[in-house]
């Protein structure tokens, strides 16, 4: 089979490229190894909702118009809202169709899939950037007696014993789950390593109206010093809630989350941590204090001074936190590894991996010609993790997309 584009992945930043490349009557398929949305659909917790808020989830062509646009949409709101957007754009999507291997061929790629083979001259990486938890090695070593899971097994704290429980890693998701487990009347530790302190709240706004507002979510890959470390920073500590709720570290401690510092090393029942809590903490704390001076600045350079600053408490850490814990008291039932995932690139027999196995690109553009890459933290701008983040990247791919099918024409015409 043949076409001129092959996106593989049918979430929303793989529908996003199919719109863009439908407005500009270029074909396509999109191969999804499951169904439209699949991730949002089984890897997700039962109460996750998205972090940011509805009027904010606009793909090409189509945006959220309910009646609720300051509020989150839940996990099967987005499969709606990703499944309607399929049908709305007739994105050609081929479901049930894994790719077993995307590979170079004469006149530009061959995608070998369960379902057949497809020939392409473009090809557009969209399978997430999410796809494989990245559990430390150190867990290799953890005693058996120690029940673990990820935050793609993880669905409700019912699903877990009665004693304690450790969450790795105070990003997005675990500081989610760790206010959650604490709620259900389970003791709780949460390891904190590096991370993003964030507000939900500031100056009666959500906090992504002012980061959208000032142009943070829109600054751009190149111009940040250093691209490298900015796609690995954490996600910011925000949860979407009914109550609009802050997820900082203070917020889970005044609950009884007890906090301790980043995981060292486990041997058998023991598990060691690093000292630097504190400072991990002072140093969220001063990024959390020049974001909110570019806010403050862009507000009174814009007229906006009608809502006054807001003040936030430093971290609370105490004075001595623990280095080491002893599993064999019983403490601590369960872990959960909140830290991080990575994307499976198995199906890549196309030489564009760095050392970290991660794609090499400038912006998207793949560092292999007529292949491109959406969905990726950091991608073009701050926000490209977003669904938002989607709609303007794919607006940006398919111009560099739409030219190279161009040259290709100019010169086999020549």
């Amino acid at each position: 089979m043949r076409t001129t584009t092959v996106i593989i992945g049918a979430g929303h930043s793989g529908l996003a490229m199919s719109r863009c490349l439908s407005e500009r009557s270029i074909d396509h398929v999109v191969l999804e190894r499951s169904e439209v949305a699949n991730s949002w659909r089984t890897e997700r917790w039962d109460s996750l909702r998205l972090l940011t808020p509805n009027w904010q989830c606009r793909l090409p062509g189509y945006a959220y118009d309910g009646d609720d646009p300051d509020g989150f949409m839940t996990m099967p709101e987005v499969v709606d809202f990703i499944t309607n957007y399929a049908k709305v754009i007739a994105a050609p999507v081929q479901s049930g169709t894994t790719v077993t291997s995307l590979r170079h061929a004469d006149d530009g790629y061959r995608v070998v899939t369960d379902q057949g083979e497809w020939r392409c001259q473009t090809v557009v990486i969209a399978t997430g950037a999410f796809n494989v938890p990245q559990v430390p090695a150190c867990a290799d070593a953890l005693s058996p007696s120690i029940t673990t899971m990820t935050p793609m097994e993880y669905r409700n704290p019912e699903q877990l014993g009665e004693g304690g429980v450790m969450v790795v890693g105070a990003s997005a998701t675990g500081v989610q789950i760790a206010a959650e487990i604490q709620r259900s009347g389970r003791e709780v530790t949460l390891a904190v390593g590096e991370h993003v302190r964030g507000p939900r709240v500031y100056r009666a706004k959500d906090i992504q109206w002012w980061m959208e507002a000032a142009g943070v979510l829109d600054e751009r890959y190149d111009e940040v010093d250093d691209i490298v470390r900015a796609r690995r920073v954490p996600s910011m500590q925000l949860a979407g809630t009914p109550e609009r709720a802050t997820f900082d570290l203070n917020a889970l401690s005044s609950i009884g989350v007890k906090l301790i510092g980043r995981l060292a090393g486990i041997d058998g029942n023991r598990a060691q941590f690093s000292g630097s809590l504190r400072n991990k903490c002072e140093l969220a704390d001063l990024k959390l204090g020049r974001l909110l001076k570019t806010i403050d600045e862009w507000a009174t350079a814009n007229g906006l001074d009608d809502s006054t600053p807001q003040e936030f408490a430093p971290t609370r850490v105490e004075a001595s936190p623990p280095l080491e814990l002893d599993f064999a008291r019983g403490e601590i039932e369960t872990i959960i590894w909140a830290t991080g995932f990575r994307p499976d690139y198995s199906w890549l027999d196309v030489k564009i991996l760095d050392g970290k196995g991660m794609v090499r690109h400038d912006g998207g553009i793949v560092d292999s010609p007529g292949m491109y890459l959406i969905g990726s933290p950091f991608l073009r701008r701050r926000k490209s993790s977003f669904i938002d983040g989607a709609r303007t990247d794919a607006q940006e791919l398919i111009v560099d997309l739409a030219a190279y099918l161009d040259r290709g024409d100019s010169a086999a015409k020549g």
